[in-house]
């Protein structure tokens, strides 16, 4: 990390500003996923986090449980999988409890965070370092550092809002909000009948270890046992408050068996979740506010280990260097919530491609986990809609959340992107937001190289950049990573010329692209959007071979891009992915998608705009 050693000596010895192309604010999992990809394409980075650990929510703040993209190992999230994989030898060995098919020590994650980083001779970070101010002038933002060594001043081209909490967005002017939003602004389904001026409970997990002996903790002083009576079934619970969601004390502990004889308590069900909005408090305000939650979750160690026999259980001393063993930070569910470019909501999840601004078309990053909001512990949460597993199909999250209106020069990520209060209760869970720092890493390094405001960037160069690392763009199940039409698909997807279907089964939100179905005239309608003079008719249902199909092309092609060889092309594509070219046979969806890319290549031949309208490159 010589950079940051080079930059804290030489701002300490003098008020002079030293330069760095992309400064990050906050560790946390975006954080850290925006500095390993800005380091990759080749601009000086710095990343500030103010713990000794990279990861936040999936190591300082110890949810090591994987919650959804499973089959979805989109950019980073499936490269710290692969390392995940690496380090305890298996796919399987990651699979230690019931809630998640991926579950880890933090240490275990903190220390390749730790290592991707260091692998990035462009990227430096400094550890136990807070902002202090931030200002925009001239192009750049001027910044002041609180480190341990003292003051640090730098002079950022473009600044990432990693925080867990969005503190720098706020610092920096950009409209945000708080809260539950009513159900008649944002039209959702699944809104509330009003506002609510509340957030998700907060909790402070605790990762126990197996000593093989008692090691029963002093009653806290302000231990209170009702409220942890029906964390599970027993003899002590009465009136269980969620009586559809009870489970065996077994199943409690096992839900986040981690690797190692360890045990994540993230227990949502009267255990250690708690009600506390800390978002607009200051720094010494949170610190003691915190103290509540923590209490909680000691309370509910002292209850499982005295009413529950699990006196064997304690805190891991072998995971957190803290004087409590605790997590350096709780897990935040909510925080700010940016007002950025677009606004994604619930209906843009399940109707994405009837919605007035076309946001698919601008994807950047895929989840499939349900909106999942924990509000067991606020006084009246009887009065909310229940959020509990809400489903919804998975989705593609649209790069305009990530860029706030009016602010230059900055780009917010994390769990403080622009989106509703519903949307949220999906996107803020850890594969998606570990995208989401990977997109604000490389539009941040992107928009330094060419020297372009964040928000003029063209929305397809980030995508074409994304898919060369691995990432997906919309979440297509049928045809996964490293399939050979998979970049075909997810590139003709996102022009809408053909369109996917997205749907929840059981506990699954899916969206397929329904790869192997034959080919329908009225699957086309999108190619009226895109090219003019071509009208289908969304009734004709009639199945179309090869040759009709390629015709159909070849028609297009010829007015779209004369010179090419249309057959040379076609021929090839049909090769590359290892189909005989039979004029007279019947047509599958992935054939026709593969021949659209590659004889039209409209992902390539018209941008988008933020909103998802086509602009003529």
């Amino acid at each position: 990390m010589g950079l940051a050693a080079t930059l804290l000596a030489a701002s300490c010895s003098n008020s002079k500003e030293r330069n760095v192309d992309v400064l990050i604010i906050g560790g946390g999992a975006s954080g850290t996923a925006a500095a390993v990809h800005s380091a990759r394409l080749g601009v000086e980075t710095l990343l500030v986090e103010e713990t000794e650990w990279l990861g936040g929510m999936l190591t300082s703040a110890g949810v090591s449980a994987i919650d959804g993209n499973n089959k979805l190992p989109s950019g980073i999230w499936g490269e710290f999988r692969d390392s995940l994989v690496a380090h305890y030898g298996s796919r399987k060995a990651l699979a230690t409890g019931w809630v998640s098919d991926v579950l880890f020590e933090p240490s275990v994650g903190n220390a390749i965070f730790q290592n991707m980083l260091k692998r990035e001779e462009k990227a430096s970070v400094l550890f136990r370092t807070t902002l202090r101010s931030a200002v925009r002038q001239g192009g750049f933002w001027h910044v002041e550092l609180d480190a341990p060594e003292g003051l640090v001043k730098l002079r950022a081209k473009v600044m990432i809002d990693a925080t867990e909490l969005g503190d720098v967005a706020k610092l920096c002017g950009v409209k945000y909000d708080i809260g539950m939003e009513d159900k008649n602004i944002t039209g959702e389904p699944a809104a509330a009948e009003g506002a609510y001026d509340i957030i998700q409970d907060l909790t402070y997990v605790a990762i126990l270890k197996d000593y093989h002996r008692d090691v029963t903790i002093p009653r806290p002083a302000d231990y209170d046992s009702t409220l942890f009576l029906c964390s599970c079934v027993n003899p002590l619970c009465v009136t269980p408050k969620h009586p559809h969601r009870m489970w065996s004390k077994e199943m409690m502990i096992t839900y986040g068996k981690l690797p190692n004889d360890k045990y994540m308590i993230n227990w949502p069900m009267e255990g250690n979740d708690y009600y506390l909005d800390i978002i607009e408090m200051t720094p010494a305000e949170r610190e003691e506010a915190l103290k509540a939650a923590k209490s909680i979750t000691m309370g509910f160690l002292y209850f499982m280990q005295t009413q529950l026999g699990f006196n064997t259980l304690g805190l891991a001393d072998d995971e957190y260097p803290t004087d409590d063993l605790l997590p350096f930070i709780p897990y935040h569910r909510e925080s700010r919530r940016i007002h950025g470019l677009v606004r994604f909501t619930e209906n843009h999840m399940l109707q994405p491609y009837t919605q007035l601004e076309k946001l698919y078309r601008t994807a950047v990053a895929v989840g499939d986990y349900p909106v999942d909001h924990h509000h067991g512990r606020y006084t009246g949460d009887e009065k909310l809609p229940d959020l509990h597993f809400h489903p919804i199909p998975s989705f593609g999250l649209p790069l305009g959340t990530l860029i706030p209106q009016g602010v230059e020069g900055l780009i917010v990520a994390e769990k403080s992107i622009s989106v509703s209060n519903i949307a949220n209760g999906a996107t803020r869970l850890q594969p998606v937001v570990l995208q989401i720092g990977q997109v604000a890493g490389t539009l941040a390094a992107q928009a330094v190289k060419a020297n372009v405001a964040v928000d003029k960037f063209p929305v397809r160069d980030i995508q074409s950049l994304l898919l060369e690392n691995g990432a997906y763009l919309l979440p297509y199940l049928d045809v996964p990573k490293g399939h050979a039409a998979f970049l075909p698909l997810q590139r003709v997807g996102v022009t809408g010329i053909m369109k996917g279907v997205g749907k929840n089964v059981d506990w699954a939100n899916e969206t397929w692209f329904r790869a192997n179905d034959l080919l329908k005239m009225n699957d086309l309608t999108g190619l009226g959007d895109f090219y003019s003079g071509i009208n289908i008719d969304p009734a004709d249902e009639r199945e179309m071979t090869v040759g009709e199909f390629a015709e159909l092309l070849r028609g297009i092609a010829q007015k779209e891009a004369p010179e090419q060889d249309f057959d040379k092309l076609a021929q090839a594509a049909f090769k590359n992915i290892d189909k005989a070219w039979t004029a007279d046979a019947k047509i599958s969806r992935l054939e026709a998608a593969v021949l659209i890319d590659a004889v039209l290549n409209p992902f390539d031949a018209k941008g988008v705009d933020i909103k998802g309208n086509f602009i003529q490159k």
